[in-house]
This record gives C-alpha cells, sequence and structure tokens, in this order.
C-alpha cells in the first residue's frame, strides 16, 4: 500500500507537478492532432496484379491453350497469392492475382514478371507481350474525370486527354493508373474497299507490304567531317491523310495504283467499341486508381485541385467535370463523426452534473475528456495510426470510458469530505482507496481489446487501430485520473459543495435511491435459488437470440451513391449498348434525388457491358436512403427491354474484388457445357428463393461464332497457302495495327480494315479473294465454307479450373449470411466444388473470426483479474454478469434493429469490459471490506453494493450518453454507428442492472474469504448465513 500511497500523494501535494504532466499530454497531442493523415480506412494493402495479353482475331481456344494456361501455370507458385482467376475471350487474355491482404504487392509483382519471361518463348507469334499491371481492389476507380464535347468527336476529345490530362493526374503520388474510356486513341483508319481491290488486281497482303515500305521511320545518322558532324533526317515516313492517300500500291503498264484509289483513308479512332456519358452528354471519362498503399482522400483532393487548369487549356466546347469520388463519403462521414464527438461531449457533461449537482465537481470529470483524447492522438502518430472512420469511432466510444476512472475518483473523495475529512485529506485518503481499482480497472479495459488487435485478415487489419486506439485512451484516461483528478479534487471541492440547492436535491434522492436499493438487494440475497434460475434461464436465451439474429458482414452504408451494371446479349456492338445505357441515365435523372450521373461502356469488359451510377444528392438533403432508391431503381430499369440493368452499391467495406455483392464460383474439371449446365440450375433456384433482386452468370453459349472450314486439298491444289487466308483475314477484318506513323512528333496507329457495311454476314467473308500460285485471284468461298454456331461468351478459369461464377444483388431485408446459406445448399455434380468472390468472400473468409476473439477476451481478462485479485473465485463473480449484459445486447440484433456484422461484435467485446469494470468496483470494495472491518462476504458486499451504486449508475450513464448521438446517427457511415451504438448501450443498461442485484448473489457463493486469519474459524458461516437487518 505504500507504494500506492507515494504514487498519488506526489500529485496530491505538488499540484503544480501534476498540472505540468497535464499539459504536456496537451501540448504533445495538439501537435499530433495536426500531424495524423486522414485515410477511409487504417491503411491496408489489398492488390490484385493482372497479366493482359492480346492476340488479334484470334478464338477463346487459341487464346486459353496458347496463351492463358501457360501463363497461368507459370505464375500460380508466385508468392503472395490468393487466388487466380482468368478469362479468354475472341483475341483477349485476362489473368488476375489476387494478393492476401497486405502481401507485399511489388515483390509478388517482380516474382510473376520474371516468371512470365520464362515462358514468353512458348507464345504464339503475333501474341503481343504481357502487359503486368497492378491495381488496388475496389467496386469501382477512386475518381472518374470527364471530358463532355457536343463539337468533338470521341477520339479528338480523347487525344487531348492523353496528351495534356493523363499526364497531369499521372504525376499525382499515389495514383496507379488513369485509364480512358468512353472513346480511343486516333489512328489513321484506311477502309479498303475489297472490289476496287480485286478490281485492280491486288490483294490485302500487297496493301499491308507497301504500308510497310513506304511508311518507315528512318535512322540515317550523322555525316562527320574532320571537325564537324552533321544530323540528317530523312523523310521516309508518311506524316498526313493527303500523304497515305497519295502512296502508290502498284505501277506498270496499267497505270499507277494510289491507295485512294482502293480505300478511303481519314484520322478516326483506334476503334469503335467503347462510349461514355457524363450526366447524359457524351464524354470520355478518366477512371482514377490508387496504388495499394496510395491514400485515396489525398489523390481526390489533389485531381480536384488540377481541375480548373484542365479546363483552362481545353479545346472550345470541352467541358471538364468531376462526375464521382469516394472522399466525398468518407469526408461526410468523418465530418458526421466530429458531430458525434461533440454532441457525445456535451450530453457526457450534462449526465455527470446531475450526478454531482456543482459546476467545480463537474470539472474534474469533464478536464479529462479532451486531455484523454489529445494523449490518445499522441500514442496513435507514435504507433503510426491514422484519423479513419474506425478510429473516430474509437474515440466517440472513448469519451465514455475515459471520464469514469475521474468520476469514481471524484465520487470518492466527494464520500469522504461529506464523512468530514478536510478536502486535502480526503484527497489523500480517497485516492489511495481508489489506486487498485482504477489500475485494475484500465489493465482490464486494455486488455480487453489485445485479441482484437492481435487478429489476422481484414478484421484484424480494420479494427487492430480501433482496438489499440480504445486501449490507449483508457490508459491515458488513467493517467490522468491518479495525477490531476486527485489533485483537482483537493482544490476544487470542499464540504460547502452540498450546500446548494441543486446538490442537496441530488443528494437526497440518491440517499432515497440507495435505501431502495439496499431493500431490495437484501430481498434478492434472501431468494439466492431463485436469482440463479433468472440468470441460468438468461445464459439460455443467448443460445436462442445468437442463432435467432441475422448475419452479414457489415451493414449496408448509404454513401451517397447506387451502381448501375448493364449488360446486352453477347452480338450486341457498342451502337446497341450506348442507346440502351442513355435510356438507363434518362430514368436516373427523373429522380429527385438526383445530382449527377456517369456511364462507360464497352471497353475491356467487352462491347456488350456497361457500367455506371447516380450520384445522390447530400443526405441532409434528401428524404429516401440509397436502399430505396436503390430497390426503385431495379424496378424502373427493368422496362428498359434489351439489355440486363443491375442497381447495386458499393460494398461497405475495404479490399473487396468489386463487382455484383455475392458471387459464388463453381470449379470443375468438367468442359464447359457441363459447368453451363450446373450453373443455369443453382440459377434457377437462386431466381425462384426470392432472396435475390438480380441473378446473373458470365458464362453463356449465346456468341454466333462464323467458323471457316478451308478445303485443304483444293487449296493446296491452287498453290493457295493458310498464311495467305489468315492474313487476309486478318487485315480485312481483325482491325490490327499495321505500323504507326508519325503525326505532330506523336506516333499513332495506322489500321486497315473492311467498312463495317463489307462485313455485316458471313456471306461477306466469302467475297475476299486470295492470290493464288499462278498469280490469279481466287475468292474465298472457291476454298473455304463458313459456318455458323454457338459459342461460349468466354471461358472463364478459377485456380487454374474451368468455372463459372454466379453473381447476385440481394433483396432488400435479405442478408449476406442468408444469400451464402442458402447457396451453399444446392446440390451439386460430383468432382465440383464452390468458391466465393466479393462481399460474399469477406463474409464466408471472416465471418468467424471476431467470435474467438471474443471467448480469447474472456480468458484474457479473466486471467488479468486473477493476477490482480490474487484468486481465481473473485474473477468468476466479476465476469458473472458479461453473459447477462450480451444477453441485453442480442435483443436488439433478434427483433431486427440491426444485423450480427463486426461492427455488433466488436460492441460485445468492448462490452466485456465495460461491465467487468462494475464488478471490479464492488468487488475490490467488498474485499478490502473484508479485510478492514472484518465482516463476512454477505455484510461485505451488501455495504460495498451500497457505496458504490452510485459510481456504478454514473459510469453507466455517463457510457450510455455518450452513446446517444450513434443511435440516432444519420448521414454518410450512420449503419456502422448505429450498430456499434445499440450494442453498448442496450448491454450497459441490462448489465448494470444485473450487477446490482446479481453479482451480490454470487459473490455470496463464490467470493474467497479475505478475512484476517483470526476469523478464519467463523468463516465456515458465511456463505449460508442468515440474512442480517
Amino acid at each position: 500500500m505504500n507504494v500506492n500511497r507515494a504514487f498519488t500523494d506526489i500529485f496530491i501535494r505538488r499540484p503544480i507537478l501534476s498540472i505540468v504532466v497535464s499539459l504536456l499530454i496537451l501540448l504533445v497531442g495538439l501537435a499530433a492532432l495536426f500531424s495524423l493523415p486522414i485515410r477511409q480506412y487504417p491503411k491496408m494493402e489489398s492488390a490484385t496484379i493482372t497479366i493482359d495479353t492480346a492476340f488479334p482475331g484470334a478464338t477463346q481456344d487459341v487464346m486459353q491453350g496458347f496463351v492463358t494456361t501457360p501463363i497461368a501455370q507459370a505464375i500460380a507458385t508466385a508468392n503472395g497469392i490468393e487466388y487466380l482467376s482468368s478469362t479468354s475471350s475472341q483475341g483477349k487474355s485476362h489473368i488476375a492475382a489476387k494478393l492476401v491482404l497486405n502481401a507485399n504487392a511489388d515483390r509478388s509483382m517482380t516474382e510473376i514478371l520474371a516468371k512470365v519471361q520464362q515462358v514468353k518463348y512458348r507464345l504464339p507469334t503475333g501474341v503481343t507481350d504481357p502487359v503486368i499491371s497492378k491495381i488496388t481492389d475496389g467496386a469501382s476507380a477512386v475518381q472518374y474525370i470527364s471530358f463532355s464535347s457536343n463539337m468533338l468527336s470521341p477520339p479528338q476529345i480523347q487525344d487531348f486527354a492523353t496528351r495534356v490530362a493523363q499526364p497531369m493526374v499521372t504525376s499525382i503520388p499515389g495514383v496507379a493508373s488513369a485509364e480512358m474510356t468512353g472513346g480511343a486513341p486516333l489512328a489513321m483508319r484506311i477502309w479498303v474497299d475489297p472490289v476496287k481491290l480485286t478490281a485492280r488486281g491486288l490483294t490485302p497482303g500487297d496493301v499491308a507490304n507497301a504500308l510497310r515500305a513506304n511508311n518507315v521511320q528512318a535512322s540515317p545518322g550523322q555525316l562527320k567531317g574532320a571537325s564537324t558532324a552533321i544530323n540528317i533526317t530523312a523523310a521516309t515516313d508518311l506524316r498526313d491523310v493527303a500523304a497515305f492517300r497519295e502512296m502508290v500500291l502498284k505501277s506498270g503498264e496499267g497505270g499507277i495504283v494510289r491507295l485512294a484509289d482502293v480505300a478511303t483513308v481519314e484520322m478516326g479512332g483506334q476503334n469503335y467499341d467503347a462510349g461514355a456519358l457524363s450526366s447524359g452528354v457524351p464524354a470520355i471519362s478518366i477512371a482514377i486508381s490508387p496504388t495499394p498503399d496510395g491514400n485515396p482522400l489525398e489523390i481526390v483532393k489533389a485531381v480536384k485541385a488540377l481541375l480548373p487548369e484542365m479546363q483552362r487549356v481545353a479545346p472550345p466546347g470541352v467541358k471538364v467535370h468531376n462526375d464521382f469520388d469516394v472522399a466525398h463519403f468518407v469526408n461526410a462521414s468523418i465530418d458526421e463523426v466530429q458531430h458525434t464527438l461533440v454532441e457525445a461531449i456535451v450530453i457526457v457533461i450534462i449526465v455527470i452534473f446531475l450526478f454531482l449537482g456543482s459546476v467545480s465537481a463537474v470539472i474534474i470529470p469533464i478536464v479529462t475528456i479532451p486531455l484523454s483524447l489529445l494523449g490518445t492522438a499522441a500514442l496513435m502518430l507514435a504507433f503510426g495510426f491514422s484519423l479513419n472512420l474506425l478510429t473516430l469511432l474509437a474515440m466517440v466510444l472513448a469519451i465514455g470510458l475515459v471520464v469514469d476512472d475521474a468520476i469514481v475518483v471524484v465520487e470518492n473523495i466527494h464520500r469522504h469530505i461529506e464523512e468530514g475529512l478536510s478536502p486535502f485529506e480526503a484527497a489523500l485518503v480517497g485516492a489511495r482507496e481508489i489506486v487498485t481499482p482504477v489500475i485494475a480497472m484500465t489493465i482490464t479495459l486494455a486488455a480487453v481489446y489485445a485479441p482484437i488487435g492481435l487478429m489476422g485478415g481484414l478484421t484484424g487489419a480494420l479494427f487492430r487501430e480501433f482496438a489499440f486506439t480504445l486501449a490507449g485512451s483508457v490508459i491515458v484516461s488513467g493517467v490522468i485520473a491518479l495525477t490531476l483528478s486527485p489533485m483537482m479534487s483537493g482544490k476544487l471541492l470542499n464540504a460547502k459543495l452540498a450546500e446548494g440547492r441543486l446538490s442537496q436535491a441530488i443528494e437526497h434522492n440518491m440517499e432515497r435511491l440507495t435505501k431502495g436499493y439496499g431493500r431490495l438487494l437484501d430481498r434478492t440475497l434472501a431468494a439466492r435459488a431463485a436469482v440463479l434460475i433468472v440468470g441460468l434461464a438468461m445464459l439460455g436465451a443467448i443460445v436462442l437470440l445468437f442463432t435467432g439474429s441475422q448475419r452479414e458482414l457489415a451493414p449496408q452504408e448509404d454513401m451517397g451513391y447506387v451502381f448501375v451494371a448493364t449488360k446486352a446479349p453477347q452480338y450486341a456492338n457498342i451502337d446497341y449498348m450506348s442507346r440502351f445505357n442513355a435510356q438507363v441515365d434518362d430514368i436516373f435523372r427523373t429522380f429527385p434525388e438526383y445530382r449527377g450521373s456517369w456511364f462507360d461502356a464497352g471497353g475491356a469488359n467487352g462491347t456488350n457491358s456497361g457500367f455506371g451510377g447516380i450520384i445522390l444528392s447530400e443526405w441532409g438533403e434528401r428524404m429516401r436512403n440509397a436502399d430505396d432508391i436503390q430497390g426503385e431503381l431495379a424496378g424502373r430499369t427493368g422496362a428498359v427491354t434489351g439489355i440486363y440493368a443491375t442497381a447495386f452499391q458499393d460494398s461497405p467495406l475495404p479490399a473487396g474484388s468489386g463487382g455484383l455483392p455475392v458471387q459464388m464460383v463453381i470449379r470443375s474439371s468438367d468442359d464447359f457445357p457441363q459447368i453451363y449446365k450446373t450453373l443455369e440450375a443453382v440459377k434457377g433456384a437462386a431466381w425462384g428463393s426470392g432472396l435475390f433482386a438480380f441473378v446473373d452468370s458470365d458464362l453463356a453459349f449465346d456468341s454466333p461464332e462464323a467458323h471457316i472450314s478451308v478445303d485443304r486439298a483444293k487449296a493446296g491444289q491452287m498453290g493457295v497457302t493458310m498464311a495467305e487466308i489468315a492474313d487476309t483475314l486478318a487485315l480485312l477484318v481483325g482491325e490490327n495495327y499495321v505500323n504507326r506513323f508519325n503525326w505532330h512528333d506523336r506516333s499513332y496507329d495506322v489500321i486497315a480494315q473492311v467498312p463495317r457495311d463489307k462485313r455485316v454476314t458471313p456471306d461477306n467473308l466469302g467475297q475476299y479473294y486470295v492470290r493464288a500460285g499462278s498469280g490469279a485471284l481466287v475468292s474465298l468461298s472457291t476454298v473455304a465454307k463458313v459456318q455458323m454456331r454457338p459459342q461460349p461468351n468466354k471461358l472463364p478459369q478459377f485456380n487454374q479450373m474451368n468455372s463459372a461464377t454466379l453473381s447476385a444483388v440481394l433483396m432488400p431485408g435479405v442478408t449476406m449470411g442468408q444469400a451464402v446459406e442458402y447457396l451453399k445448399e444446392q446440390p451439386m455434380p460430383a468432382g465440383t466444388t464452390i468458391d466465393w468472390l466479393s462481399n460474399s468472400r469477406q463474409y464466408v473468409t471472416e465471418g468467424d473470426r471476431l467470435t474467438l476473439s471474443f471467448g480469447f477476451a474472456l480468458i484474457v481478462i479473466f486471467l488479468v483479474l486473477a493476477a490482480q485479485f490474487e484468486s481465481f473465485r473473485d474473477p468468476l463473480v466479476i465476469l458473472v454478469t458479461v453473459p447477462l449484459a450480451v444477453c441485453g445486447a442480442l435483443v436488439p440484433l433478434y427483433l431486427g434493429f440491426t444485423t450480427l456484422n463486426i461492427y455488433t461484435q466488436i460492441g460485445l467485446v468492448t462490452l466485456i469490459g465495460l461491465i467487468s469494470k462494475h464488478g471490479i468496483l464492488m468487488v475490490s470494495f467488498a474485499n478490502e471490506m473484508q479485510v478492514k472491518e472484518g465482516l463476512s462476504r454477505m455484510d461485505a458486499i451488501r455495504h460495498a453494493a451500497a457505496v458504490r451504486m452510485r459510481p456504478v449508475l454514473m459510469t453507466t450513464a455517463a457510457m450510455v450518453a455518450g452513446l446517444i448521438p450513434l443511435l440516432f446517427a444519420g448521414g454518410a457511415g450512420a449503419a456502422s454507428r448505429f450498430a456499434i451504438g445499440i450494442v453498448v448501450v442496450m448491454g450497459m443498461l441490462i448489465g448494470t442492472l444485473f450487477t446490482l442485484f446479481v453479482l451480490p448473489t454470487f459473490y455470496t457463493l463464490l467470493a474467497g474469504d479475505h478475512r484476517k486469519s483470526s476469523a478464519r474459524d467463523q468463516s465456515g458461516l458465511s456463505a449460508g448465513e442468515p440474512v442480517h437487518a
């Protein structure tokens, strides 16, 4: 006890010292607060490495067998890969290696680069070099900027964006890519007329050869004399449309044939496979993605600062606009949490004032709030944390926690003053009494969060900072409660405080409450059997409530935008998509909540798909939330025939793989028709279940294929080689580039192709001519037949096995847990396994982590308390209220106010620490009564309960009051705050009630006997002795 005395006495006797300690915390905290980085979530790296390879014109089977499979086999063994997925489609191979959370993306990328190099020699000739890039996971890019114009064509706008805007964006720190959608780079388009070509006795190969021979980038070197050097330039290349038109293809007796005689030459787009809209106006959009360690908030801020500069240099008629960014939601959420913080502080101050009744008594606990929060900020900076939605939520929870210790100190010293001690003496005595329980409470609460901080996976990455921020705030408040609070109590509290009218009224009511509580407690102690039965019944109820609660990983947040994905039949081209996307965009603009919209079609995902979204007005300005708007959108876009439109919302948690929220992957060694059959059965069941608003799949046999079969014997007789046929088709239909040309000192593609009206039907292919061995021209239909047959739209694989993915959007009110359970129950053929992607994968992998942490936290607390009380029995008494509080907390979950998710589970873990604080206060005081006064267990706990009732009620009231703003949370990020608030509030209210009545009963039955050895011989009675009035 001497150490305790010395410790708090120093600060009471040396007030300047305690003020200096507090001022230091204040100064360091303020400096830290301004240095803390601001993020949406704690820093975590969730990356996917993609390998894209093109082989223009090649079939899917060729792409899968000759390109995708060798590369996938090579990279599968690279370090840090969670899973591999790939798709092979017409002329394209796309492999995505999803890395495990917080893996070193650069190291994995280096390893994948090396492994791809090892197999490059096995790829067919004509395949482009694999493009390997590192992308950050998410349903969308962090920002979309658009360049819209009704005057310029998309390739012209894109040329400006490529030359001016893209370099400005990519120079911002943290930007990984700035992808253009909605257009294509400029190119020299040569529209070859096959009839004119044949009439002049030329083949497509002749056109390609002439272009390669007459458009050459020369590098002639220098003329060097004895003392001079002159650079040589040679105009061997073609630099404009006129030069290409005048290029000679053939000269001879029949005169000269120029390119203009057989083709139309113009500056156009590299391809015509993409389109974009910005709030209904045709546009080019730049999708900005961050590096895995980039901070989206800083990127968006930097890009917004560049927009005026871009607008200034834009061509006339081009409007530069920020269509969408994720930072808007994050900043709004952070503002909401800051408002909540202020509200919580005000409410806590009022509650403490109502309990203590005097301003000077209230000042003491209030001072601890800013000091503890600033002290915590200093610790956060020291540990490399950031100010994010979760650490700010921890700060809100901390307000109720940090005043607890100070309340206990003030209340105890206040009690001694009323018993007649001078304020100085009361401060010394009261502080000494309270040192042990305050240290015990601080260590216990800090210990609760250790298991969360040490968890793995996404939950661990998300909540590590949250847990350590809370633990840090509790430790800082413990330090302040033992240094500053006793000193201030000695100075500010005095006997006259109780003379005010309000103080006397409060004291009077408190005395009545204490007496009433004493009488009720005696009754419960007399009916211990009944209390035990109630306790056991509530334990049983936990199982019922737990199993009856709906489960998901995180509640859906209203982020202020709703995404829409559109999908057309496989045969649809970009004109088809653009027409229907415009109809969906028109629907967006009829919503009263409409603030803006964007739409991308075609591009990397194929010409038959689109992705866009409606941006909603500010949270405070609209009556409906995003769920309601999503529901209405789903209904109204259903009326747009010709495409499927799916409305869905962004994932509430980071590190998802993007796409629709529910994604089930069916893997099998079977061929694709068999997998398709299984997929369709599950899809039908999913539609019929009523759980899903929309169900889709990535595999479909709806792609028409025009298969050219060559009569090799006939072709051989006529001297037509396969290379001649392949080159003719590649040049006339394939949209392949022949070479590049110089235009304003930048290189652009030269692309020859037949005009669209000459490549509409399979019959057109037979009308192209190839050169036979004799030099005569022969039509393709002479040596080849064209058959139409169906083929899969693409060949997907997951972890190198054939696969198909079922994607779905949940019905309003349906949770992820229900959906996953339903899909898991579907019958599968032998040899078929299932896996998950997107939000459903997070749910399946992360679902039970926190349940384990909950058990672990209980064990840690039990051991910490056992060490402090030097007893294995006392901690059991303290922890007996935990299941009762948990039972109370699960009631709102069972009733459907929220779901069992990571936020409510974190609330439950927090509850363990909060409720055990009450038990510590009572048990430590009762033990002291046994030791000092020689009271029996029954008398000791009755006395302790009566004395400690007021601080227990005050700490509960402060905690609950601090969380009231969370229960009425609105605006951005309200769902997660409500989830954590309702669990802690309900658990605290019910748990406190049971602490006051059930804990004393268990104390009389379980607690150790701490009376001095002289009283040992009478202790046999203590457990069952009759109640003394």
